[in-house]
């Protein structure tokens, strides 16, 4: 790469390139081959062999029909025959010999295109077939059970924690593997090689699981399924059965050996780091992500900082810089990096990138995304070598088309997709912003990452969208702050992964230093996605990434041509850091959201319970969390709630508490409280260990007791004592009825807030609890507002509704919701009584405003 310091290179616009070795545009010739490839496996893993067949023949047919037009247009070139043939044709108004010879190169081209696009059907379509032979599928349509012996091909992995319904999805162990042998119940056995899925219960071997390393041979029992979706690598899903340790039966190769006590020694040097650095360091080194929590990885993906938590090309290209040095400086003799330093000549230097990148492949494990990694790394290698930019975009698709051949599904996987286009961004159009950068004066360094982020920014959010339905609005400046730590990070911990195996004190050294680097990567990650504006909402799906891919094209090519283009830059920062931050008084008074003087809100958290009482200035009572930690923080931000002094979660039912982390987040809490009866036992302890993590005290829930802070003042009027307290097994007696569970057991409030305003919260109360309820407290009387008990469901007590007499009520329920609430019924009774309903799967966020006549309900809007 040229030196920074050649005004005339910057002048010219080529900037960053050396003189004398500007080699035009690039060669994009093998970038159809490629695609076509790519396009034809992607469909054809995921439709029936004979579709498959018959797209194969019939690219192979135009094909050949192509090839044989554009030999006989060769013998009928006049520039293949003598001149006297050349006249005679010319004579009889033969086409020039350029037309001729720009005819048979095209036809030769589309041929080329064709054979690559049947060579990746037939390459998926026989995959395919792999995954529809044998006794495996058989077994798998018809949920049988199995005894097998199952080849692991991948490392264990945990679920991500999930709430469906009122409870949390237990989370299990994941792994890929291979069935090798089925033995039937009725004794039957037989020999295959079918790749299935294994979902192992939790239990107490999940630890000897999760330790797992590919190629590990098992014998397993358990029930087989069809996977839910077509198109997946997998020709079943294995749930095996109970939940103890794994049978093994053959021990896993020297190679993985190998790879499994390096990675684990780099896992034993970062015991002694912060959680986020100990978490984050063999992620960021190896792909290793088994300590990164569901908070860290929300975090990371609001920012677009994944790609740092798995493997990619960028690992490789990193250590090869050290050994390299800067592109474009390896051929000459100045060369930079450590191998000169050392005396190694350039074949010398080439045979250890190409040492390197075996280890790398070795340590990372040899799967698909880790070859794929390797492919783009080689392709950075072939930069940091050579400089040419021209030669890269062939290599780029060379890798494409042979990873796409040797593993067809890699033409579905979006990190496929995002990794492809980051590289193809980075060597295309991120030198061409760089030098628009320069020529406006931004320093070469900063241009240069400037324009990476951009380009690859550029490229990639559209795919995002597709399958996350977002887009982040902070991804940029993120990925600008966090590639300062990335190679200190990257290089200190394979110099700590190196190292473990041989002298451990030294390795935790190592670690303690690339520990630093990797908890400012994390800060920063917490930090963009805490911010109010770091994700906006987008459509998903294809249609919804064209039409970002199209808004981004039109800034892209609109920005070029604006005239004064430095001030509507400068202004359109300036908007996208208001958008980002979202000061308050700016907020409300752009979206009137949330309005002046709120009392109470109801926030939009899906299936599930949030509500907030205002308690003055920045402090409000929090009644339950939803079920997912990020739209219960993003609410209580955009309504200014900074300290909570008590938060109440009504029962333990998921859809209540799973969002305890999201309260928590950045906020002093004073105490948690919580009823009585701790079931489901495993949500209950999730609370207690979140409460206990963050410090914040655990009180239970007394009947008639009075709370006040500041105007606000409420009395607990459920769980009556005998209700919900003692059993786990079975009904509870109390009040004088029995109580089914714990949603009878339900924290039940009746608030007074400012200015007199009367609320009853009910929880998720059924109509049995509710008729005690109206026993226990017969001159409940009416309120203004009523937080309608259970999501609005079908099953409430119409002598409840009629005692209170709500002027508004509020449901919180998930759009969509597979449950039906609100129901009909219930809304159409709350009608009746002369109410006023809002329901956050139609209103959004709901506030109440004012008291008395003055009472008014402001619904956010979805």
């Amino acid at each position: 790469m040229a030196e920074e310091t050649e005004t005339g290179a910057e002048e010219s616009g080529t900037a960053g390139r050396e003189p004398g070795r500007w080699e035009g545009p690039a060669d994009l010739r093998l970038v159809p081959l490629a695609a076509a490839a790519w396009a034809a496996a992607a469909c054809a893993v995921g439709i029936a062999g004979w579709w498959t067949v018959t797209g194969v023949a019939v690219c192979l047919v135009g094909a050949v029909v192509l090839l044989v037009r554009g030999a006989v247009r060769r013998r009928g070139d006049p520039g293949a025959e003598g001149s006297h043939g050349t006249a005679r044709r010319r004579g009889r108004g033969a086409a020039p010999p350029g037309v001729v010879s720009g005819q048979r190169l095209r036809a030769t081209a589309w041929a080329g295109v064709l054979l690559c696009a049947a060579a990746g059907a037939a390459s998926a379509g026989l995959h395919a077939a792999d995954l529809r032979r044998g006794p495996v599928p058989v077994l798998a349509e018809e949920y049988a059970r199995a005894r097998l012996e199952v080849t692991v091909t991948s490392d264990p992995r945990l679920t991500r924690p999930k709430v469906r319904g009122n409870a949390m999805a237990p989370v299990s162990v994941v792994l890929n593997g291979e069935v090798t042998r089925v033995e039937r119940s009725d004794g039957a056995v037989r020999r295959t090689r079918t790749p299935v899925l294994v979902l192992v219960s939790p239990g107490e071997g999940r630890e000897e699981w999760l330790r797992l390393l590919p190629s590990t041979r098992l014998r397993v029992g358990g029930r087989l399924a069809p996977p839910l979706r077509s198109g997946e690598p997998f020709a079943a899903v294995l749930k095996v059965d109970g939940s103890g340790p794994p049978r093994i039966v053959g021990r896993p190769n020297t190679l993985q050996r190998t790879a499994g006590e390096l990675r684990a020694g780099l896992r034993r040097a970062t015991e002694g780091l912060e959680p986020d650095a100990r978490a984050l360091l063999p992620g960021l080194v190896v792909g290793d992500t088994s300590r990164i929590g569901p908070e860290l990885r929300d975090a990371f993906e609001a920012t677009d900082l994944t790609h740092l938590l798995a493997v990619s090309g960028s690992n490789l290209t990193i250590v090869l810089l050290l050994l390299i040095g800067r592109p474009g400086k390896a051929h000459r003799a100045e060369r930079g990096g450590l191998a000169p330093r050392i005396g190694l000549s350039l074949r010398i230097t080439a045979v250890a990138g190409g040492g390197l990148t075996l280890a790398f492949v070795v340590v990372c494990r040899p799967d698909p995304s880790v070859l794929r990694a390797a492919a783009c790394g080689f392709v950075a290698l072939l930069a940091i070598g050579t400089g040419r930019r021209r030669s890269l975009i062939p290599a780029l698709a060379a890798a494409v088309l042979v990873l796409v051949l040797y593993d067809p599904w890699l033409a579905r996987s979006y990190g496929f997709l995002l990794s492809v286009l980051a590289t193809g961004a980075l060597l295309t159009i991120a030198p061409r912003w760089s030098d628009a950068l320069r020529r406006r004066r931004v320093p070469g360094r900063l241009a240069e990452a400037l324009a990476a982020a951009l380009a690859a920014q550029a490229v990639c959010a559209p795919v995002v969208a597709v399958f996350a339905a977002r887009v982040s609005l902070v991804a940029i400046p993120a990925n600008l702050f966090a590639e300062l730590a990335v190679a200190p990070a990257t290089v200190c911990g394979f110099a700590a992964l190196a190292l473990a195996a041989l002298w451990m004190p030294a390795a935790e050294g190592l670690a303690w230093v690339a520990g630093w680097p990797a908890g400012w990567i994390a800060w920063v990650a917490r930090t963009g996605s805490a911010l109010p504006g770091a994700e906006l909402a987008w459509p998903g799906g294809w249609w919804g990434g064209l039409a970002f891919a199209l808004l981004t094209a039109t800034v892209a090519l609109g920005a070029r041509r604006l005239p004064y283009r430095g001030t509507l830059g400068a202004l359109a920062a300036a908007l996208l850091l208001l958008a980002v931050v979202r000061p308050a008084p700016l907020t409300r008074w752009a979206t009137g959201w949330p309005p002046p003087g709120w009392v109470f809100a109801m926030c939009q958290v899906g299936q599930g319970d949030a509500t907030v009482l205002a308690a003055g200035g920045d402090s409000a009572v929090v009644v339950d969390a939803g079920p997912d930690p990020v739209p219960v923080d993003r609410c209580l931000r955009e309504l200014g709630v900074r300290r909570v002094p008590l938060l109440v979660l009504t029962h333990f039912h998921a859809d209540h508490v799973a969002g305890l982390p999201g309260v928590l987040r950045g906020r002093s809490v004073g105490a948690i409280q919580t009823t009585g009866l701790e079931e489901p036992p495993a949500q209950a302890a999730f609370v207690r260990r979140t409460a206990a993590a963050a410090r914040v005290p655990i009180v239970g829930a007394e009947p008639g007791e009075t709370r006040r802070v500041g105007a606000l003042e409420w009395r607990v009027l459920w769980p009556w004592p005998t209700a919900g307290r003692t059993s786990r097994a079975g009904p509870v007696s109390g009040a004088g009825g029995p109580f089914e569970g714990p949603n009878d057991a339900s924290v039940t409030l009746l608030v007074r807030a400012a200015g007199g305003l009367g609320l009853l919260l009910l929880g998720d109360l059924e109509p049995p609890a509710q008729r005690a309820l109206l026993r226990v407290h017969p001159r409940l009387g009416p309120v203004d507002v009523l937080k309608v008990a259970h999501h609005g469901s079908a099953h409430q007590d119409p002598a409840l509704i009629r005692a209170v007499r709500p002027r508004l009520a509020l449901v919180s329920a998930g759009r969509d919701n597979p449950y039906g609430h609100p129901s009909p019924r219930t809304l159409e009774a709350l009608r009746g009584g002369g109410a006023r309903v809002l329901r956050t799967d139609r209103d959004g966020a709901i506030a109440v405003v004012g008291a008395g006549r003055g009472l008014v309900a402001v619904p956010k809007g979805e």
